[in-house]
């Protein structure tokens, strides 16, 4: 098996019996095959997929590892057999693929040796009476491709906060990126080796942009290739407005910008950086506490907390290739910019894109 798809599932059955179904004809008569890893769910995705789906292979995990353990513990399993796959690919439970989705991923790698990873154009896919509608606009978790600004907010080509933008080909050409959402995430199993896989105290969120920025600093590209296209729900397992999602952001982010930036910008720059983004969050915390939202604040307080009792749990990391430049970092300020610019912030981006 050259490539491995991994859906990582955790309590979204009904998922599952929706988007399983077209993936799988998807790739028949592929060199590749679908595995389910399951965080110990408990709504009977375990029982559907051994009646219904006998024929995908499913790793029952003991207890719910997050995003990160559950790919760590699925990939370390898959890669330790005999016919370890080439490729691997992290795919939500709800997301929609088409037929041929696969192939411009798995040709592009081949194509370029040096890239860590890359994956499609994530389009909308969104609720229509008892089904599912696609659409062309861009979907929130990752675009056409994902940027960092200077002080470590995500953005993507085609979405900036929560607006995002319609697809009318303006992103066809493939680009390198700073990072492409685990939501549909082809790498390359020699590299995601070399790295040691996801950063377990991440949990869930950012890790994917946490991989991708190491993946640059130990030399590699990632890439998004336009020419496939899927289509993904969001929110199947946190609700954007979650408390709990809200933490794992505002955590994940400073530990993301500790991971990176020091090898990025040098650890003087990378430090000043790091407290204006700590000073950020804290406005951010107050406007939750005087909007009524106290939930929201008290995230963003667990968020700082948990940060400092991680951060002294840093990995090892592989030695940075010198003179690595990662792609997709903007010296910019996005909040900003999204403010005063609202829907022309897409063009301004793409006019900054092609400036630098």
């Amino acid at each position: 098996m050259r490539t491995a798809v991994v859906i990582l599932n955790w309590n979204t059955r009904e998922l599952l019996a929706r988007f399983l179904p077209p993936l799988l004809e998807s790739l028949r008569g592929r060199d590749a095959a679908v595995t389910v890893a399951d965080n110990a769910s408990d709504d009977g995705s375990r029982e559907l997929l051994a009646t219904r789906f006998p024929e995908v292979r499913t790793l029952l995990l003991e207890k719910n590892f997050g995003f990160t353990g559950g790919y760590n513990r699925a990939f370390a399993q898959l890669l330790a057999e005999p016919d370890a796959p080439e490729y691997l690919v992290l795919l939500n439970s709800d997301i929609e693929v088409q037929p041929g989705w696969l192939e411009p991923l798995t040709d592009w790698m081949d194509a370029h040796p040096d890239c860590a990873a890359c994956g499609p154009k994530l389009h909308a896919l969104v609720p229509d009476g008892t089904d599912f509608r696609r659409t062309d606009r861009f979907e929130y978790a990752g675009a056409a491709g994902g940027c960092i600004d200077r002080y470590g907010f995500p953005f993507c080509r085609g979405r900036v906060l929560s607006r995002t933008e319609e697809d009318s080909g303006q992103y066809d050409s493939p680009a390198d990126v700073l990072w492409v959402s685990g939501a549909c995430l082809l790498v390359r199993a020699r590299c995601w080796q070399e790295l040691g896989g996801l950063d377990d105290r991440f949990f869930a969120h950012m890790e994917e942009i946490d991989w991708c920025w190491r993946a640059q600093l130990a030399g590699w590209r990632v890439t998004v290739v336009p020419q496939s296209c899927v289509w993904h729900l969001g929110g199947g397992t946190l609700a954007p407005s979650s408390p709990l999602k809200l933490k794992f952001n505002y955590r994940n982010g400073l530990l993301l910008l500790e991971n990176n930036l020091p090898d990025t910008l040098g650890a003087g720059r990378a430090r000043r950086r790091i407290a204006v983004r700590k000073i950020l969050d804290c406005c951010a915390a107050i406007v939750y506490l005087l909007s009524g939202k106290r939930a929201c604040a008290r995230a963003v307080r667990e968020a700082h907390r948990e940060y400092r009792q991680l951060r002294l749990q840093a990995p090892a990391r592989p030695a940075r290739v010198p003179g690595a430049s990662p792609a997709g970092i903007r010296d910019l300020r996005i909040l900003l910019q999204a403010a005063l610019r609202k829907d022309r912030i897409f063009s301004y981006l793409r006019r900054y894109e092609d400036h630098h």
